[in-house]
């Protein structure tokens, strides 16, 4: 049998990184996963720190988060269909912060070819459903719709997609007889805000890895 290659899709090698890793996080709305990601960077000995937050949507709750933890807070709003000219000001804050690794925490807005490109397998997001059931909006009222006993949240790689990118990371989450919408959609966010952060540290330890193109999460369950 031919070993498969195990090859860092950020460059590090599996190790304790001499340094952070430089996370960008782009937000739209109350920003949980975002604070989720501060708390993970702000303990000793962080393998990750969050260096910009860019909103595409001004005055919400995640850009007062990024601001009480320090961290500069961007907004670039879009304006009808100026999406190309709006993904240029957003790569640009993301190069000036030189940011490694790109972090989708509630951003509503699928990102186009012309960005992913630039930051191929650089890009993360979690979403409130296993994948690939349930893409797109309102994962936990879906399961409960279809009658799932399980649900959970994924944080996979980002694609030109809806939700369609290579799975890293999954977490269950059971669906109880008495579940509402909000009761479902409150657990699942617990498990996000744990899975969300594991990654990004898993990224910067080298752990997120390319084994002949299929992509793994070594550590993480």
């Amino acid at each position: 049998m031919t070993a498969v290659l195990s090859t860092p899709l950020l460059g590090r090698a599996p190790c304790v990184p001499d340094r952070p890793l430089r996370v960008g996080v782009l937000v739209s709305g109350s920003g949980t996963n975002l604070q989720a990601l501060l708390d993970a960077a702000a303990r000793p000995r962080s393998v990750f720190s969050v260096v910009v937050v860019v909103s595409n949507v001004d005055g919400v709750r995640a850009i007062d988060r990024a601001r009480a933890a320090g961290v500069p807070a961007v907004v670039e709003p879009h304006k009808g269909k100026e999406r190309g000219a709006h993904e240029e000001r957003v790569h640009a804050a993301l190069v000036a912060a030189e940011v490694e690794l790109v972090v989708l925490a509630g951003y509503m807005r699928v990102l186009t070819p012309a960005l992913l490109d630039r930051w191929r397998r650089r890009v993360v997001n979690v979403h409130p459903a296993l994948l690939p059931a349930f893409p797109g909006m309102h994962g936990a009222k879906q399961a409960l719709d279809h009658g799932c006993r399980v649900a959970g949240c994924t944080v996979h790689l980002v694609d030109a997609g809806v939700d369609t990118g290579p799975i890293l990371a999954q977490a269950a989450v059971p669906v109880l007889d008495h579940d509402d919408e909000a009761a479902l959609q409150a657990r699942i966010q617990r498990e996000e805000h744990r899975l969300l952060p594991a990654v990004v540290m898993a990224y910067a330890r080298g752990l997120v890895v390319d084994e002949g193109g299929r992509v793994r999460v070594l550590g993480v369950a």
